[in-house]
């Protein structure tokens, strides 16, 4: 089998990612007619990138949770684009800017979480704790 795809290297840089990325996220939508899908391929530079949009009502099911449906797509995709020698970049409209995952929180640039509020026994939030100087 690999003699075959060596034989015709030719159909690999013919690779029509948007369709591939339209057929990993239509199954997603509830609206697929509203998926708009732009594909850019730069030869000289070996990247291809995809824009992608659709309805917002549909985030939620592309993204899935904690981001694994989108991160999976980003993955074929950048499978696909590897086997042409090219880098795969996928964008989607409206998402924040930069984030690889969606899951639903805040895209803050803080890196730091804090814990839950301390509750008393009766349920309600305590004041806060005095700290040393050498707790962090």
């Amino acid at each position: 089998m690999p003699e075959a795809m060596a034989a015709n290297p030719s159909h690999l840089e013919t690779a029509d990612f948007a369709a591939l990325v339209k057929f990993l996220v239509s199954p997603f939508l509830e609206q697929p007619d509203k998926l708009r899908v732009d594909c850019e391929v730069s030869s000289s530079r070996q990247r291809v990138w995809v824009r992608l949009a659709f309805d917002s009502s549909d985030k939620g099911r592309v993204f899935g949770r904690g981001g694994r449906n989108i991160q999976a797509i980003r993955t074929v995709l950048a499978a696909a684009a590897k086997v042409s020698d090219y880098t795969a970049h996928l964008e989607i409209y409206g998402s924040p800017a930069g984030s690889r995952d969606w899951d639903g929180g805040d895209h803050s640039p803080s890196s730091e979480k804090r814990p839950p509020a301390r509750r008393n026994s009766d349920g309600r939030n305590s004041p806060p704790r005095q700290r040393s100087r050498t707790e962090h």
